[in-house]
Order: structure tokens, then C-alpha cells, then sequence
């Protein structure tokens, strides 16, 4: 029997020229203003999704790469998610936003203290998507650290901002205007912090959040060890990437319940979703037609796959020899074993497979009902969602694409209806802000 799960959207181009040399982008939405993102945000909300996540790079990569970036505008320029947060929220009312925030790039004081006037602000539907980047760190004058160390320090920032916002204790807040007492500041932890990575005190220059609803909903992608081990330990999102089939589901599923149990934390804790970017058509015909085209690419879509591939890891693929294999070394230290394995694709080699065959097998689609890809129609993407549902016991999903009216549209017009009539997708939310969101069922 169809149970609910749920669904988030992930603007995977973040705060840029989304649509950029395509026809969307004719539509003449300004993209540095925030229309375009409002009326998407609220659609979203209307089609009953929890939660908006938003990417973020904080750097347009290295000198060698700049024009991987920003030639087609692919990867950049990006403005910052944060300071879009405020007006989804003023255009919504039960969506959760979670913008990307990097940990070595905001001092833990600042960052708390943000986050935490977020959360009032949008009554408790505030996220945040945490990240360990790297390559960013030369923009603020911090050394570049190891894939690991990254998250080391992602841990103590995390740990900082977590007690910054218990710093006011139980019943330190009072608001009692008949006593004329506002707070009772023997309750307020002046602490001091001195680790690693970060030194500070305490307590916070803002309020305690809402009894009941908690801190800001912490969001997490990486599928490295080290990773799954911070999901474990910080997160209630884990944004995942793996083979969507029943098996690897449950084997990915299996790692982060194990790492929350490590962690001495409940496996429900965790919302798994599943990260999936659908290619919706009208009919089977289309979807064979679809299919069939993408068999046989050119070189110069290869090289169009290879650009888009290259924004992504800041790493030059265009310039290699399409008949040779990339091999291991092409890549820094700050490109995660998750990147690099959604490459190469499942049973893929980089020390054995030419370049021409990884990008052929990235620009090769596939259908939904076989199992190949996930072009199909609005049906069978819902049969594939209560599939993963009834057989992995999957929590959701995460689609990706553009936070553009016209994406919007093209995936869900006949999506939302197919998913609802199945009972998969909710109708209505019970209130509460984003954490509640994620805990109705």
C-alpha cells in the first residue's frame, strides 16, 4: 500500500543566470532579483514539497578553470543563498529553506547569530545545507585543508554554533512584563571556547528558539566515509546520492542508520532523501524517441557533457584526450569520492575507461520503466517513487533542476496529481516550521 513521503526541491545551479542559453531564459525573468525565485517557492509549497535547498559555491574555482564557469555562466556567478532566504520565506508559509552554507567561511559566532534571526524570522523554517569546500578557503586567507580535516572542522563549527544557540539556558528568557524583568541573565552560559579551528565566547546576542521546535534543520550531502559519519553525527537531512535502485537504497539507508546509532542517535532521526532529477514526457513514445537520440552523441556533446562535468569538480576535462582514461590523478584532494564515483558511474574506472566512454555513459539516457534512466512519464515516476517506497522503505526525494518556473512546470504539472491520487504526496502540511515538516509522517 502507497505511504507518504517527502519531497524537497534542490536548486542545483544556485543563486545565478539560471537558464542561461537556453530558452527559459527568454521567459525575461531578471535572475538577480527575487520574483523568479518568490513564484517558484510558492508553487512548491502549493505541490507540497518540505523543503527548498539552495547550492552554493563561494568561489568561481581556480584561475586555470574561471572559464569553465563563467564563459556559459554554468557555475558562476553565484550570489549568496542566505541573502535570498528572507524573501522566499516572506512569499511562503510552511516551505522550509535551507541555503548552502560553507563552514570554514563563517566565523561560528556570525553564523549563529544568523541563523538563528533566520529561524524568527521565518517562524522556524530555516535550514541549513552544510558544506566542507576547500578551494574557498584562499578567498577568506584560511589554509586549504585535507578532504578529512574539512570535516573535522566542520564538526567543532557546528559544535560552536549548537551551544552559541543554548546559551541561554532553560528560563533565562522571562518577557515578564509585570515584573518588568525581560531576561534573567544568571541562566545566560558565558562560555569559552578554544579548539582546533575556532576560539570564542559566549553566550549569543540573540534568543533562544521556540520551546518544542528546536535548533534549524541541518542538512548534509557527501557519501565518503568521513561524510556519512558527520550525517550521522550532525544531521536531519542527509542529501543522498546513490544508484536508485531497491538494493542500494537500502545499503545506503543501512550506513547512515549505523552512523546515527554510532553517534548515539535514533536512525528516525534522519531523513534520508534521495537526490533524482527527472526528465517528465508526455507518453511512451517520447520516452523511446528521447532514449534513442541519446544513444549515439557527437563529440561535440561529449565535450558539452564534459564542460558541465568540469564546473562541477573545477577540474578541466574538455582539454583531455577522448580516447584515453582519465586516471586518478586529474583530481585535488578537495573533489569528494562521491563527486568523482557519479562520474565515472557504477562499475566505471578511471584508470581503464577513456574519456569518451564515461561521458557517453553521463549523456546516455535511459527510462524510467526498465530501470535504465529516468526519463518517463508522470506515471511511471510515480511508480518508481512507491516502488523504492514499499521495497527500500526510501523516506523521499530531492529533485534537481533549476528554481525556474518553467522547470517547475515541465517536471510537475502532471506529477504532483499522479503522486497525490497514490497518496505518496501530501495534501496539506500540519504547521510547525520545517522540522515539523519532516516529522508529520
Amino acid at each position: 500500500m502507497s505511504r507518504l513521503q517527502h519531497f524537497g526541491w534542490f536548486f542545483g545551479r544556485g543563486f545565478g543566470p539560471q537558464g542561461w542559453g537556453r530558452l527559459d531564459y527568454r521567459w525575461n525573468y531578471a535572475w538577480q532579483r527575487p520574483d523568479i525565485y518568490q513564484q517558484s517557492a510558492r508553487e512548491l509549497e502549493q505541490a507540497g514539497f518540505d523543503l527548498l535547498i539552495i547550492e552554493d559555491a563561494l568561489s568561481l574555482g581556480s584561475p586555470d578553470t574561471l572559464g569553465l564557469r563563467v564563459d556559459s555562466a554554468y557555475g558562476g556567478p553565484k550570489h549568496d543563498p542566505l541573502m535570498l532566504a528572507p524573501y522566499l520565506f516572506a512569499a511562503t508559509t510552511h516551505l522550509g529553506i535551507a541555503p548552502t552554507v560553507n563552514a570554514g567561511a563563517y566565523p561560528p559566532y556570525l553564523a549563529a547569530r544568523q541563523f538563528a534571526t533566520l529561524q524568527h524570522l521565518s517562524s522556524d523554517r530555516f535550514g541549513l545545507n552544510v558544506v566542507t569546500d576547500v578551494k574557498s578557503a584562499r578567498h577568506f586567507g584560511l589554509p586549504e585543508l585535507s578532504h578529512d580535516a574539512a570535516y573535522d572542522r566542520a564538526e567543532e563549527w557546528l559544535g560552536a554554533v549548537r551551544r552559541l544557540w543554548h546559551s541561554w539556558g532553560a528560563g533565562a528568557y522571562l518577557g515578564d512584563v509585570d515584573s518588568g524583568r525581560f531576561a534573567d541573565a544568571s541562566k545566560l552560559d558565558a562560555f569559552h571556547h578554544e579548539g582546533e579551528y575556532f576560539t570564542l565566547d559566549g553566550p549569543l546576542n540573540a534568543l533562544p528558539f521556540t520551546e518544542g521546535v528546536g535548533d534549524p534543520v541541518v542538512v548534509s550531502p557527501g557519501g565518503s566515509g568521513r561524510g556519512l559519519a558527520f550525517a550521522g553525527h550532525q544531521s536531519d537531512v542527509q542529501l543522498a546520492l546513490a544508484p536508485l535502485d531497491s538494493a542500494s537504497v537500502r545499503a545506503y539507508r543501512a550506513k547512515i542508520h549505523a552512523a546515527a546509532t554510532a553517534a548515539g542517535r535514533r536512525p528516525s532521526d534522519i531523513s534520508i532523501l534521495f537526490v533524482v532529477k527527472p526528465e517528465i514526457v508526455a507518453s511512451e513514445e517520447e520516452v523511446r524517441r528521447v532514449v534513442a537520440e541519446s544513444e549515439h552523441p557527437t563529440d561535440e556533446a561529449l565535450r558539452e557533457v564534459l564542460a558541465a562535468q568540469s564546473s562541477d569538480l573545477e577540474t578541466d576535462l574538455t582539454v583531455l584526450d577522448l580516447d584515453a582514461p582519465i586516471g586518478e590523478g586529474v583530481f585535488g584532494q578537495h573533489v569528494s569520492r562521491g563527486t568523482i564515483d557519479n562520474l565515472v558511474g557504477r562499475g566505471g574506472s578511471l584508470e581503464t575507461d577513456t574519456v569518451r566512454q564515461i561521458a557517453t555513459r553521463k549523456a546516455k539516457k535511459g527510462s524510467l520503466s526498465d530501470g535504465t534512466g529516468f526519463v518517463g512519464t508522470a506515471s511511471q515516476f510515480a511508480d518508481f517513487v512507491e516502488e523504492l517506497g514499499e521495497s527500500a522503505d526510501n523516506d523521499g526525494f530531492i529533485i534537481n533542476g533549476d528554481l525556474h518556473p518553467v522547470t517547475l512546470h515541465r517536471m510537475l504539472d502532471q506529477t504532483v496529481p499522479e503522486l497525490r491520487r497514490r497518496g505518496i504526496l501530501r495534501t496539506s502540511f500540519g504547521g510547525g516550521g520545517l522540522r515539523a515538516n519532516l516529522r508529520d509522517f
